[in-house]
């Protein structure tokens, strides 16, 4: 929304929502002339009243009918798949949940909007997100024998230690492989669900005469580690591949049709694709670069290094969110360990990725020989391996010119330096 990493402006907590002083891109497209939709209520993206000035539309058209009371633990909390935020099936029917309402509300806006202004909407689904649960018949479409088989811990070397915790407190290291099918089956259905989800509010698009000149991106934040390392879930301060290499699938005018580019691309990229689609300008200083380019030509590289970074200072411990249900263990952690989910910034070229750890060992991994990122070569190398050790040194150094350059921007807009003030005591104003 803004074109800023979490560090420059401290948006690293699901407390710190975007201020009404701050950009988002919503506000820039809603000053461009668009009409903008937000069908739905995420909630924990915008500060109070951020929401209203950044849109014309938000909320629900169509109420849910099934929420969070109307789940079927299928299970109890002393069971290994509840402790692995797994809840199963949900029925047989299809739910009217938060996501379905959002998007049969993106498509009554579609159907029923009659104002000739160019428009975007922001659609944000839930799924797929823990718990693990679905209803049919999402939930049995996947066949759990020809799930993949995780990465298990003891094919790593040199991992963070929050692995361990996790794995000791949730149990999940009893946890078998027929037990991580289940999971990423039922995972997969939510998938699919979004998938159906997706195809028909694009049939809409279509049937409202919008589809030959509405640019849709397709973007999620974050992956799932879904038996990874002996893991469930994610984590703050992870930040393995599963979890940060997302799907991001783009259509459009003139965007080059069933094409795959791997250059490195980054989330921040968004807001100045939209603003360039919208042919609109930032008014402030963002760290993203149009993709313009790329979506007409794959072979361009858009980026020869991609950053990414998660976690927290352990000395803000006291801010740290309490949470309990299925969070609880991992609220525990943070707050009876913070070093385990103390920043982290990570690096990624074609070739390697380097992350360098506030509280635990850096990590560095050769991602053409090793692209599950299972091998950290500073556990393995010798202290006397120069070209290891060179390589991570450079890397570290991109990190270091990386946060420089981005680690705060100033405002557009300048303060008076000289605001007009009452002279005196405050006090004997109030008293009088």
């Amino acid at each position: 929304m803004t074109g800023w990493y979490p560090h420059t402006a401290g948006h690293r907590t699901l407390d710190n929502l975007l201020k009404s002083w701050e950009p988002n891109l919503l506000k820039y497209l809603k000053d461009a002339g668009y009409e903008v939709a937000l069908p739905g209520n995420r909630g924990d993206v915008f500060a109070q009243d951020v929401t209203e000035m950044s849109t014309d539309f938000c909320g629900n058209l169509v109420k849910p009918s099934w929420n969070w009371s109307d789940i079927n633990f299928n299970g109890d909390q002393n069971d290994l798949l509840y402790n692995a935020f797994w809840f199963g099936k949900q029925g047989n029917e299809p739910r009217i949940d938060g996501d379905e309402a959002t998007i049969q509300t993106a498509i009554q806006w579609l159907d029923q909007r009659t104002s000739d202004k160019p428009w975007a909407m922001w659609v944000p689904l839930l799924a797929p997100h823990p718990p693990f649960m679905v209803e049919d018949p999402w939930f049995s479409l996947h066949d759990r024998d020809s799930m993949p088989k995780p990465i298990s811990a003891e094919e790593t070397v040199g991992k963070p230690q929050f692995m361990n915790e996790l794995r000791r407190r949730y149990g999940w290291g009893d946890l078998s492989l027929k037990n991580h099918a289940e999971i990423t089956a039922t995972y997969y259905g939510m998938v699919s669900r979004v998938d159906e989800q997706l195809g028909r509010l694009l049939t809409a698009l279509d049937q409202c005469g919008y589809a030959n000149n509405t640019y849709i991106f397709c973007f999620s934040d974050h992956g799932e580690y879904l038996g990874d390392h002996g893991l469930v879930e994610k984590w703050p301060s992870g930040l393995d591949p599963c979890l940060v290499r997302n799907p991001f699938i783009v259509t459009g005018p003139k965007i080059a049709e069933d094409e795959v580019s791997h250059s490195g691309v980054e989330m921040i990229d968004l807001l100045p694709t939209c603003l360039e689609i919208a042919e609109t300008e930032a008014s402030h200083t963002h760290f993203g670069k149009s993709l313009i380019p790329v979506l007409n030509d794959p072979l361009i590289e858009h980026r020869d290094a991609v950053f990414c970074e998660g976690g927290f200072n352990p000395e803000d411990n006291h801010l740290f969110e309490v949470a309990g249900w299925i969070y609880k263990h991992k609220s525990e952690i943070q707050h009876e360990m913070p070093e385990l989910v103390g920043k982290a910034q990570c690096v990624r070229t074609q070739k390697w990725s380097f992350i360098l750890r506030q509280n635990e060992q850096n990590e560095l991994y050769d991602r053409e020989k090793d692209p599950q990122e299972k091998i950290n070569l500073l556990a393995t190398s010798q202290k006397d391996d120069t070209d290891i050790q060179e390589v991570a040194e450079d890397l570290q150094g991109r990190i270091l010119e990386w946060l420089v350059q981005t680690s705060d921007v100033i405002p557009w807009h300048p303060d008076n330096r000289f605001p007009s003030l009452v002279n005196g005591w405050r006090q004997e104003q109030e008293n009088e």
